[in-house]
């Protein structure tokens, strides 16, 4: 609408373009390519049924322009950290190169993320590319896309966009969706008011887009305007003319010098302190002349002439016309609107060209004709654009004998399909083939001239007149320029049919509705590198690509495949420029020297690395393993003895090898056809002269002079040496014939339709009277052929052609001769997918070592190691940490280490799991020996003891101290010394369940036999007073039997509560150590371990208190001193074991106890019994009744 009211408001201006009116088509482009397009041919093309403007005026105008503009905002707030988001063509894309560019070279700031917007619906792209902003700490985020990714962008981060109308009111046109009224919706009349609403569409605050198209659409109107103010006689044009409405060409531009140009007969000079666009035109003295326009001096003329009052005239260059594009303004041509329309086969009235075309080519007449898209020329020089007369047609350089087998391969195989009886019979094909010179702007029209067809006048109604338009094209090389070429000659439907790009855009059905391909896609190419750097643990790679679609399309894809394959990462990714520019190869070369990566993937054209190539042999820059793709693997020029120190051993993917017969002799018969009209544009032509180094007459002027030779036509090619006529490596070449069979294999399937059971409306046929390009489709699609080489050719549903690549490698002899031989193969299949075959053995590697080479970021992590990530650099850059105790890693590369199972323990070395040790108190180390003989020494004098008692038991000693107690207390010294064996050795749940319940037994057993021999010393000695001897009676035999007895069962029933409630049970330990299992006894429960240690020791202290109320008795009665002692020991011993037994960890609280209770019962054992030992073994004297009876005065 800004649009709109700034050519309403040019009307309106009488100052401005007085007596004319603008008009304007305004179209909308959906946000889609293919639409844009079509709205563009519409735009240039006209959009009546006829425009005549000569004398009468019919129909629209053409437009002039078309208004381009584009706004780049700089704002720089100390951001350093930003995200990055551009849309999926070559604005966002090249937008994306020169920010990161730029941010690099300036030192701005780093990008946090960089993602591409795609086109289209793809939900699942919109959803990954939010996740990356919202996980990214990168708060600002800078878009250099269009309105439409930015709406479907803001979809997915939460908002919805609907049509402006029914957005703004919720209502919808007739006819509304299915169930929309029914449903209480209402129909738009558009008669709504827009002041009764709020809408952004009023919102004139920020005019930026705005303010640019009312620029845009002004430099247009100023540009008419100043155009249509021309002064006859003085315009800028051939002849000093001007432009008229009524011849106006799109071409021609404002007038705006400083001086007018100086005619012939005048001479510039120069105005003083002007710049040099001012000056005057001074004529000619007589007797000068200048015959040029703004000669800078007049020249003298020769002494028999003089100059003429007039000036000399000057002629224009007129050049033929080889090939046309026809943008016709008659009906069924083309016609465009901003809907998909259906283009009519029928072709009425006359076609008047818009634009003519100067292309080299090659045609053969045919009932069909081919197209096919060459580079048969490998660069071109650009006109000089001033404007003031048509431009001139750019002007191709440099011709590539390859690129011309390539076209004549073409000619080959339409040669043998025409020898062909079973292919295509009853008709010729014929070709006609153009040159693209390297040159998108070339390839793109050369295309335009094959889809629209070659002749002034195309009437094929009932009179044939002219050549009809091709039915396919084969072509283009480059991926650019068939995505350019792609998305135009879409619109008409027409197959193109690719032998070399490989990008894998155009595997985008949307977009690339007719484009076809006998080339594997990069995205299979590119899956194929990953599988040969994954063989040979190649995981840090560098990657250059070229500057185009090809190249971008592929770094991108390769970042994603690396990434989800788990393959490696790339240490830098650098684009090479196209054309010269030694400072940003300097850059690159010094960035692959600086890195680490010692395997270098370049995806980029022959041209590319030529120019690499240049600065890294300057820098001598060595010791780097390349891998080509099969843009460059066989480029020859590449395979010299000046580059082979550097490229030698390279590995590359090659465009499948096939043999065609037959193709060296067709190429020896080319003949250059003397009669061409069009020489200057004939291909053949100009192989011969760069053959043969001559020139076709009438020579260039000099030529002759020189030396030069003349062209006869009759040279004899085999007498040359010439790469045009190797035929031994043919893969470009098979691709070619594959897509021309392709072609003539779909044809001949569309001829053979038997009528009433066809594929389209009403179950017709095509015919070749009637035949349409788009009819061509539906049977390529379903083409499947086998070749004489064997290979099967059919096309999936993107267009693309099975895939299969050899896998080269460049062996450097030692006699300098370089071989590229093929090791191996990689392909896709139907039934294995896709398959890696590689042949090492065979395998060149340019190193001392003449092995495969290592390029890793960091060193693989051994097994017993994990890798840890380094800050800030990609996954492969990385430390190995050594796994912790407990955990382990058995693989090469382990991001984690795995935790051993419970009862095992990482080794040494932290790669496999042991078993853990077991720890226990054990018979076999030093502790538990110590412990086993000090018990059974024990055992062993206890045993001793009680037989020396037993053979002296009639002595008084024996007698006088209740010989039966003393016996029985032995034995329970004897159980006490060998319960503690119970607490040596594994432990196992009968151990566990004994060892508490025989120790507590004993104990108790022990300490009631001394209690009661207490008890017996009180007793005696209260009957030895007067009126004291009832007492003996409580304590007789019987009763001090008894009393053992029933203490010792009470001991009994706590460790039977306590075994059948919660019985102690083996337990593996692993808190202790975390190496070690120690195997314990848990007491199971706590209480029932107190209560019987806390008996025990009620026991012992009642003992204790008894006997130290004893001690001062007379000493022929009195054991109370030895009991006392015994107990005080016995006392002691458990009261410090309590502490020490619960700090003592595993093993150790078991020696403890084990110690505590040989202690005691050593205590008990040497205080009681030793000194009566003594007495009876060393003083016998002593042992008598009359001795100890003696013993018995009184204390004073």
């Amino acid at each position: 609408m800004t649009m709109v009211f700034a050519v309403d408001e040019i009307n309106s201006n009488s100052n401005l373009l007085p007596n004319l009116t603008l008009g304007y088509s305004l179209y909308d482009n959906c946000g889609a390519l293919v639409i844009g397009f079509r709205a563009a041919l519409a735009l240039a093309s006209g959009q009546e049924e006829q425009f005549l403007l000569q004398e009468n005026c019919f129909g629209t105008p053409p437009v002039l322009g078309i208004v381009r503009a584009m706004i780049q905002i700089l704002k720089h707030f100390g951001w350093t950290w930003v995200g990055l988001l551009v849309s999926d063509d070559d604005y966002g894309l090249h937008v994306a190169r020169s920010f990161q560019s730029d941010l690099v070279q300036f030192g701005v700031g780093c990008l946090a993320y960089a993602e591409v917007l795609p086109w289209g619906s793809d939900p699942a792209e919109l959803r990954r590319i939010v996740d990356v902003m919202k996980k990214s700490t990168a708060r600002v985020v800078m878009v250099f896309a269009h309105e439409i990714h930015i709406y479907k962008l803001m979809e997915e981060v939460g908002f919805k966009v609907n049509q402006f109308w029914e957005d703004i009111f919720p209502c919808k046109f007739a006819p509304p969706p299915a169930g929309w009224l029914e449903a209480g919706g209402a129909l738009c009349t558009g008669q709504e008011v827009l002041h009764n609403v709020e809408s952004e569409l009023f919102d004139v605050s920020n005019l930026r887009p705005e303010y640019n198209v009312y620029k845009a659409v002004y430099a247009l109107a100023y540009a008419l305007d100043d155009m249509l103010r021309c002064v006859p006689g003085r315009g800028p044009f051939s002849g000093h003319s001007c432009a008229t409405l009524q011849r106006l060409e799109p071409w021609q531009p404002p007038w705006s010098v400083c001086s007018e140009s100086c005619p012939p007969g005048t001479r510039m000079a120069r105005k003083k302190g002007e710049p040099e666009c001012c000056f005057d035109c001074i004529p000619c003295s007589e007797g000068k002349i200048s015959n040029k326009t703004d000669s800078m001096e007049c020249t003298s003329c020769p002494e028999d002439f003089w100059s003429s009052p007039q000036p000399s005239g000057y002629l224009l260059d007129n050049r033929l016309i080889a090939g046309h594009i026809y943008l016709c303004c008659c009906p069924g041509n083309i016609h465009l609107s901003s809907q998909y329309t259906h283009e009519s086969s029928s072709l009425l009235s006359s076609c008047k060209l818009r634009r003519q075309f100067h292309h080299n080519g090659m045609h053969k007449p045919g009932d069909v004709i081919l197209g096919g898209l060459f580079e048969i020329h490998y660069t071109s020089v650009f006109p000089e654009l001033t404007f003031t007369s048509e431009p001139n047609q750019l002007n191709c350089q440099g011709f590539d004998p390859p690129g011309f087998r390539h076209a004549m391969t073409m000619a080959f195989a339409i040669d043998e399909i025409n020898k062909n009886s079973n292919l295509l019979p009853n008709v010729t094909l014929g070709y006609s083939l153009y040159d693209n010179c390297a040159t998108l702007v070339i390839g793109l029209s050369a295309a335009l001239s094959l889809a629209s067809g070659q002749e002034e006048q195309f009437l094929p109604q009932e009179k044939c007149l002219g050549t009809p338009p091709v039915l396919g094209i084969v072509g283009d090389s480059f991926s650019t320029f068939s995505i350019a070429t792609s998305d135009v000659i879409g619109l008409f439907k027409l197959p193109i049919v690719s032998y070399f790009a490989t990008c894998s855009c155009l595997s985008d059905r949307r977009r690339f509705p007719s484009f076809f391909r006998t080339i594997p896609s990069d995205a299979f190419q590119v899956r194929a590198m990953i599988q040969i750097l994954k063989r040979f643990g190649w995981t840090w790679t560098g990657l250059l690509v070229s500057d185009d679609d090809y190249g971008r399309y592929v770094a991108r894809s390769f970042q994603s495949d690396l990434a989800q394959s788990g393959g490696g990462c790339l240490a830098y990714l650098e684009i090479l420029p196209w054309g010269d520019n030694p400072a940003e190869l300097r850059r690159i070369v010094e960035v692959m020297k600086k890195s680490t990566a010692r395997v270098v993937i370049v995806f980029a054209h022959q041209i590319h690395m030529i120019q690499l190539m240049e600065e890294v042999v300057r820098q001598n820059v060595t010791g780097l393993q390349w891998m080509a793709s099969e843009a460059w693997t066989s480029a020859a020029v590449l395979q010299t003895p000046h580059l082979m120190p550097y490229l030698g051993g390279t590995l590359g993917i090659a465009i499948r090898r096939g043999e065609i017969p037959g193709l060296r002799e067709f190429l020896l018969r080319i003949l250059p056809d003397l009669h061409d009209e069009i020489h200057e544009n004939s291909m053949v032509r100009q192989f011969w002269e760069y053959t043969f180094e001559c020139r076709f007459s009438p020579p260039p002027l000099g030529w002759v002079e020189a030396g030069g030779g003349l062209c006869t036509g009759l040279e004899d090619l085999e007498n040359v040496e010439t790469e045009f006529l190797d035929v031994s490596n043919l893969r470009p070449e098979y691709n070619i014939y594959k897509a021309v069979y392709a072609l003539a294999y779909a044809l001949d399937d569309m001829l053979r339709c038997v009528p009433e059971r066809g594929p389209f409306s009403g179950h017709s046929c095509a015919t070749l009277q009637r035949l349409e390009p788009w009819q061509l489709m539906y049977y390529l699609e379903k083409v499947n052929f086998t070749t004489p080489f064997g290979d099967q050719v059919s096309f999936d549903e993107n267009g693309d052609a099975l895939p299969i690549y050899d896998i080269m490698n460049w062996l450097w002899l030692p006699d300098g001769i370089t071989k590229v031989q093929s090791v191996g193969i990689v392909k896709k299949s139907a039934t294995k997918g896709e398959e890696l075959t590689l042949d090492e053995n065979k395998i060149f590697w340019n190193f001392d070592s003449k092995q495969s080479p290592q390029s890793v970021c960091s060193e693989s992590c051994p097994p017993g190691t994990r890798m840890a990530r380094k800050k800030g650099q990609p996954v492969c850059c990385f430390d190995c940490v050594p796994c912790s105790d407990g955990k382990f890693s058995n693989e090469t590369d382990s991001m984690e280490c795995t935790s051993c199972p419970e009862d095992f323990w990482s080794n040494a070395q932290r790669d496999h799991c042991v078993p853990k040790i077991t720890e226990f108190l054990s018979y076999h180390e030093p502790l538990g020996i110590c412990l086993t003989t000090a018990s059974l020494i024990g055992t062993f004098i206890c045993a001793v003891v009680l037989g020396i008692f037993i053979y002296h038991r009639s002595t008084p000693m024996v007698r006088a101290n209740n010989s039966e107690l003393s016996f029985l207390l032995l034995v329970s010294l004897k159980l006490c010394f060998l319960c503690s064996l119970l607490f040596i050795g594994r432990p196992r749940l009968w151990t566990c369940q004994l060892r508490h319940a025989a120790f507590g037994i004993s104990f108790v057993l022990c300490v009631s036999c001394i209690l009661v021999k207490t008890m017996v010393v009180l007793a005696v000695f209260k009957a030895s007073q007067p009126g004291g001897a009832a007492s003996l009676k409580w304590f007789g035999v019987l009763q001090q039997r008894g009393t053992v007895l029933f203490l010792t069962s009470i001991q009994a029933a706590i460790c039977t509560a306590w075994l059948v409630s919660s019985s102690p049970a083996p337990h593996k330990n692993t808190q202790y150590h975390n190496d070690k299992i120690v195997y314990e006894c848990v007491v199971g429960s706590t209480v029932g371990f107190a209560v019987l240690l806390g008996y025990i020791g009620l026991l012992a202290i009642l003992s204790f208190l008894l006997a130290f109320l004893a001690r001062n008795l007379p000493d022929n009665f009195n054991e109370a001193k030895l009991i006392t002692f015994s107990m005080l020991i016995f006392c002691a011993v458990w009261v410090a074991f309590v502490p020490a037994y619960v700090n003592s960890p595993g093993k150790y609280a078991d020696a403890v106890e084990v110690f505590a209770i040989l202690a005691s019962s050593f205590g008990l054992l040497v205080a009681l019994f030793g000194p009566k030992c003594y007495i009876i073994l060393l003083r016998p004297e002593m042992n008598t009744k009359k001795a100890i009876m003696g013993r018995g005065t009184t204390k004073t």
